[in-house]
């Protein structure tokens, strides 16, 4: 028990810039734990975001709350995951050999195609966002999109190797087996008892992370933290869209 709330507590650490009052002990075990529990706390980021949207909405133009859900967005997860994407796109956009790549995504310096990068990124998340508000779907289809967002994050550093043997990523992948994967899975499946829709975004996580995973492996080797990153950025985007098509043409 001790281990599985150290994990929680370590997860949220490394997702969220969330104030932990405590030192994680960065054990096989708490890594296991903290793996298990990274949807969880994509659910309490959504939730974090639903709950202000559900208070905010009728009360300020569309526009402007979805700017807000963004800047939220943006606030809880401390802009991790956008500096992945964008320390993977310079490395894309440079059209260099391996190892140049590499020492590109190392580089704390941002490059053009980084910033295009993020200015992209949050373009098309405050426009979907925007969107799904105007179509009337309630802001609590952020929880599962949050949160298979990280599973799917699980899912690559199970599946995917990592590209070298160092850093985050290759350590985190020390302690993690498939059963860590299945165990991360619960909430998810979970929720398919009372969101049909889930199915859907499930379906869309599952082709996503896979075919970034295979891309990110022909063109790196293997993952590390950044791939990682931009992958839960990536997904994010992915499945609002898919959360706005079903409202829009299935349910609409």
């Amino acid at each position: 028990m001790k281990n599985a709330v150290f994990g929680l507590l370590l997860a949220l650490q490394f997702l969220t810039r969330l104030p932990v009052p405590l030192t994680c002990p960065w054990t096989p075990a708490t890594r296991r734990w903290a793996a298990r529990a990274y949807p969880l706390v994509g659910a309490l980021i959504g939730a974090t975001l639903a709950v202000v949207g559900s208070l905010l909405e009728g009360l300020v133009p569309l526009p402007l709350l979805a700017l807000a859900l963004l800047s939220l967005w943006v606030a809880l997860t401390g802009g991790l995951h956008l500096d992945g994407l964008m320390d993977l796109a310079d490395a894309l956009g440079s059209n260099a050999s391996l190892e140049k790549r590499w020492a590109i995504m190392k580089d704390p310096q941002v490059g053009s195609f980084g910033m295009l990068a993020l200015v992209f990124q949050l373009a098309w998340k405050a426009t979907l966002l925007w969107a799904l508000l105007a179509a009337g779907e309630s802001p609590w289809w952020l929880v599962p999109v949050s949160a298979l967002g990280r599973l799917g994050a699980v899912g690559l550093l199970v599946m995917v190797p990592a590209a070298r043997p160092e850093g985050l990523a290759y350590a985190w992948q020390q302690s993690l087996d498939w059963r860590d994967l299945a165990l991360a899975s619960l909430l998810p499946l979970t929720g398919l008892v009372v969101l049909p829709g889930l199915l859907w975004l499930l379906v869309g996580m599952a082709v996503f992370f896979i075919i970034h995973g295979l891309a990110v492996r022909r063109a790196f080797g293997g993952i590390n933290g950044d791939i990682v990153g931009a992958a839960i950025e990536g997904g994010e985007v992915w499945l609002l869209g898919i959360t706005w098509s079903w409202w829009s043409f299935v349910t609409g």
